[in-house]
């Protein structure tokens, strides 16, 4: 149900708008150019890093006491952890948690102990929790090894033709499981000086449980999978010594080539922990400068107040400083901000971030594909993104600056070098799509692939589109044909790395604007008409995560002012720059902003994993409803109604 009636609203009241929003961004910018905003996660990532901590004896009781402080504040009415504002209870999120509570001190007895252990037992007790919470557990002795699936090291001999091998997964399943290979081979035991136990969240004890992995299985694939594990756990012992030796020194090699500083492996949480663990496994001392790297790597991803502790599961600057970029580049031009020079750093803060020297895990299958992507984080040279690549190197190329013009080429060039068979883009690989592998015992989490999607393929025709090089039309025109199978029946186009038909959909209409695709085009007026039926009454748009599980959009509770910015532009690329629903957007928008300039949203906008790790990008409330009114306003000022931006 959407509203009937057009707000108004003078250019006068638009600009404030767009000044008060300018001026909050500007403010959050660092001297050095750049922006980067808090990402966070559910209870899994500050749980783990408590049970880290107990892990290898490393524990800081302050620290912890106010990481205990923030998981009892966002548990939920059910008794346990979502893995989202407001969302349903999830077993797995809710026993690391609980663990890590027990862990810090919380009495079994405390009334939210009570029921955060009276809920994990009525949805199957921590026997049913996922594979990397049962792997914390094992690691914990409090389960047997036994029950998790098997994983032999010796997977690090596989060849890439081989149907399943470590370059078969994607860049954070690598990461992660390369390390984690060491550590189920050697199977070690948490000091846990305090000698936590955890039997209580179990229904069964670990020793009589004998159907760790069962189904319903999501296809006939998991049955077969689950055969193949029951004969590599009889076989195991029998592999030989030399084998298993060679195995565990290629993994070891894999993961020192890409400790990656003090940003860490891969440069996200998970891949830290398993690498500081499989070091310790394997004798590395406290002391020694791998150890304690390791330790800042991760330790620079705690977010500290007074109050309250939580361990993001990375951080995003390159991410952060492109989007804030474009959010600038349009505000400036529509006169409600001054600010050049920190436009100009923000940009030179990006191209000085751009990997050239490194030919990272892409070039597996791209060896004659050139270096010139940029990766999200800081410093992860072994895993620049697509997406990333193609945002920066938008906001370089509608920046203008002839001394970036080399580092633009560099990206062109390396995102045609990554289109996938199909056409499409995935994040971090090319042709990551081996679906069967996500129906193995331990991808039961099903995010074991990195596959084309349709948002970085929107990206990537967008960048190429708004450079207009003519020998790119061939890898644009893939890309529509893979675009126009992948819309959905209502119009819509899933969103993997955002809150999602909206987040997909706006991606996909502006690169079929870019790439000269006609408005009345049917693909584009059913992805119109999709985004008008969903507006909301107050002017706003909202989706829940929900709709990852039921694979069709949800009305979020309340509208987003991401998601309104969104849909606007998304409406705006398609040639609908005074359509109503824009107009309303834009009136929402206006009318919850705050004094400071500022938006607020406390519903979660992106994902990590769909079904299984969802995100809060704490910058999305600033700077893309900055970037959709100064567009708006620069689109109604001008004399053309045409989006002529890739972004």
């Amino acid at each position: 149900m959407t509203m009937t009636t057009q707000p108004r609203f003078s250019a006068a009241e638009i600009l404030r708008s767009i000044a008060g929003a300018g001026r909050a961004l500007q403010r959050r910018q660092n001297r050095d150019g750049h922006w980067v905003f808090e990402l966070e996660a559910d209870a899994t990532i500050p749980a783990e890093y408590v049970l880290l901590e107990h892990y290898m004896d490393r524990i800081t009781p302050e620290r912890q006491a106010r990481i205990g402080t923030y998981l009892r504040r966002i548990q939920g009415e059910h008794g346990g952890w979502p893995m989202f504002h407001a969302g349903a209870f999830d077993l797995s999120a809710s026993v690391k948690a609980y663990c890590a509570l027990k862990a810090i001190g919380d009495d079994p007895q405390a009334p939210h102990m009570v029921r955060a252990r009276r809920a994990i037992l009525d949805h199957g007790g921590a026997e049913r929790a996922n594979v990397f919470t049962r792997i914390q557990l094992a690691l914990f002795g409090a389960l047997p090894w036994r029950g998790v699936p098997v994983m032999p090291v010796e997977i690090m001999h596989l060849p890439r033709w081989f149907v399943f091998n470590i370059w078969a997964m994607s860049y954070w399943a690598r990461t992660c499981v390369v390390p984690l290979l060491v550590l189920q081979a050697v199977k070690p035991r948490a000091r846990n000086p305090r000698g936590v136990t955890f039997a209580e969240i179990f229904r069964t004890p670990p020793e009589q449980v004998n159907d760790w992995i069962r189904g319903p299985y999501r296809s006939r694939w998991g049955v077969a999978f689950k055969a193949i594990d029951t004969i590599l756990r009889w076989a195991e012992p029998a592999f030989s010594r030399i084998a298993r030796g060679s195995a565990i020194a290629k993994a070891v090699a894999f993961v020192e080539e890409r400790l990656n500083g003090d940003d860490g492996l891969g440069a996200i949480y998970p891949a830290m922990a398993y690498a500081l663990m499989m070091m310790d496994a394997l004798g590395c001392p406290a002391d020694d400068p791998r150890h304690v790297t390791i330790w800042r790597s991760i330790d620079k991803l705690l977010v500290e107040t007074d109050d309250e502790v939580y361990c993001q599961p990375c951080v995003s600057p390159v991410w952060d400083t492109s989007l804030s970029g474009h959010a600038m580049i349009e505000a400036l031009r529509s006169g409600g901000v001054e600010g050049t020079r920190e436009l100009d750093a923000a940009c030179d803060w990006l191209a000085a971030r751009q990997i050239t020297d490194v030919r990272g895990d892409w070039a597996v299958t791209r060896p004659e594909a050139q270096a010139g992507g940029w990766a999200f984080q800081y410093r992860n040279d072994h895993y620049p993104d697509v997406d990333d690549t193609a945002v920066v190197a938008m906001l370089l190329h509608r920046n203008g600056r002839p001394e970036h013009a080399e580092a633009i080429e560099k990206a062109r060039r390396w995102i045609v070098g990554l289109q996938s068979r199909n056409g499409g883009w995935g994040a971090f690989d090319a042709d990551n799509d081996r679906e069967f592998l996500n129906h193995i015992p331990f991808a039961d989490h099903g995010a074991l692939l990195d596959p084309p999607t349709a948002d970085v393929t929107g990206r990537c025709v967008s960048f190429l589109a708004q450079l207009g090089h003519a020998e790119d039309r061939p890898v644009i025109d893939r890309a529509l044909a893979y675009l126009r199978a992948e819309q959905e029946r209502d119009g819509s186009w899933y969103g993997r790395w955002g809150t999602n038909y909206i987040y997909g959909t706006w991606s996909v209409l502006c690169a079929l604007n870019a790439a000269g695709v006609p408005h009345d085009d049917p693909m584009m007026r059913r992805a119109v008409a999709w985004l008008v039926a969903i507006q909301r009454p107050d002017g706003g748009w909202g989706e829940d995560e929900r709709s990852y599980d039921l694979r069709r959009y949800v009305e979020n509770a309340e509208s987003l002012p991401s998601q309104t910015a969104w849909a606007m532009l998304g409406l705006m690329a398609a040639g609908q720059a005074d359509h109503p629903a824009v107009m309303r957007g834009a009136a929402y928008l206006q009318n919850t902003q705050g004094a400071d300039g500022e938006w607020q949203e406390r519903s979660y906008n992106a994902v990590g994993f769909p079904k299984v790790f969802y995100l809060k990008y704490h910058g999305y409330r600033l700077f893309f409803p900055l970037l959709a009114l100064s567009r708006l306003h620069n689109l109604q000022r001008g004399n053309s109604r045409e989006v002529s931006f890739g972004f």
